[in-house]
């Protein structure tokens, strides 16, 4: 089992192995979820990140993504 402690803040580092299994660098994001009182980390998908598009569908043509792509 690999451990790692809270801080006062309630910051935590993440083990190495941990590091090297997700492949995670710096900067990445992390995704968690919560399941019957246990957490899952994984590395969050690029395609998970905020995309303004998403919400409104009407707003999926080229042209707006040429538009407002750059926002």
């Amino acid at each position: 089992m690999i451990t790692s402690k809270l801080t006062t803040k309630s910051q935590t580092t993440i083990p190495q192995p941990v590091r090297a299994a997700l492949h995670l660098e710096p900067g990445d994001e992390i995704a968690y979820v919560i399941d019957d009182g246990r957490v899952i980390l994984t590395k969050a998908c690029a395609n998970e990140a905020e995309d303004p598009f998403r919400t409104f569908s009407e707003w999926k043509s080229a042209a707006d993504r040429k538009a407002y792509g750059r926002l």
